[in-house]
């Protein structure tokens, strides 16, 4: 496992596998799976977004099960594990009008951003105001040479494909592969001047059907197209492991040595481990 010095995820919304995967109003997403490793067999939770985004953080649902914006929960988070390491964390919300900010605002919503659901963030002003903060931000820290080791980029409700439409030419799969391509370039160009260890990994809260693996429930949030884009991963290469979203979470957990949150600990959630060279 290789010990990176900066990742960053980068969730969509609501796509199942081949609704990405070969499909020709994404070239550049397609180019990217193609290039670097594609987890084929990657599955989420549960329908809504909410607990997905939450399990990915948290290590559990914690019993949520819809789109709430009250749900809050009282326990540790990889945010936490992070700055108990020494380490530095950061997330960008696309839209979002100011930092830290409870309910929903134009393109911005609540539900795509599992840090305000932690207590620890929440209810810490400072924290809050300093780290969930709007994705302007991210060419500031970028051009400061000050991303964080782990920086959560989440796009809007259109960039995201949620909005996505083929009716709607300002908010389509070809205007959600620009922003991916332009993102990508964006931090790859400030990676490759540290020359330093990263990962970029592209993935969605939920699929569109309810495909399920491992020891999901029957009915799950279907199987989603995962890339991991990074030096250290294998070029051009798929991985048909099944993982979850709490695979991805182990993930970043083991190649840091921190300790693993909820469902992460469980065996049958596979670490990630074949792609990397």
């Amino acid at each position: 496992m290789p010990d990176f010095a900066q990742i960053v995820v980068i969730p969509f919304e609501n796509r199942e596998f081949d609704e990405g995967i070969g499909n020709h109003q994404m070239p550049n997403y397609n180019l990217l799976a193609a290039q670097y490793t594609l987890l084929t067999q990657y599955y989420t939770l549960r329908h809504p977004s909410l607990p997905n985004y939450i399990a990915l953080m948290g290590g559990n649902t914690f019993g949520i099960t819809k789109d709430c914006t009250k749900c809050f929960v009282n326990v540790p988070s990889l945010t936490d594990q992070i700055e108990s390491s020494g380490r530095t964390w950061k997330a960008y919300m696309e839209d979002m009008p100011s930092s830290c900010l409870i309910g929903n605002k134009g393109n911005y919503v609540q539900k795509h951003d599992p840090f305000i659901y932690f207590d620890s963030i929440r209810l810490n002003t400072a924290r809050g105001q300093r780290l969930v903060v709007p994705l302007t931000d991210l060419s500031t820290d970028l051009t400061s040479g000050v991303l964080p080791d782990f920086a959560y980029i989440m796009p809007n409700l259109c960039n995201s494909t949620h909005n996505a439409t083929s009716l709607n030419p300002f908010c389509s799969l070809d205007t959600v592969d620009d922003w991916l391509r332009n993102m990508v370039q964006k931090l790859q160009k400030g990676f490759d001047a540290t020359g330093k260890p990263y990962l970029i990994v592209v993935t969605w809260d939920e699929g569109s059907s309810s495909a399920s693996c491992c020891v999901l429930p029957k009915s799950a949030g279907g199987r989603v197209a995962t890339l991991l884009i990074s030096p250290q991963a294998k070029n051009g290469f798929q991985d048909a492991t099944p993982y979850t979203h709490y695979s991805l979470l182990k993930t970043i957990e083991t190649a840091w040595t921190l300790p693993l949150l909820g469902h992460a600990a469980d065996e049958v959630n596979a670490l990630i481990m074949a792609p990397w060279r």
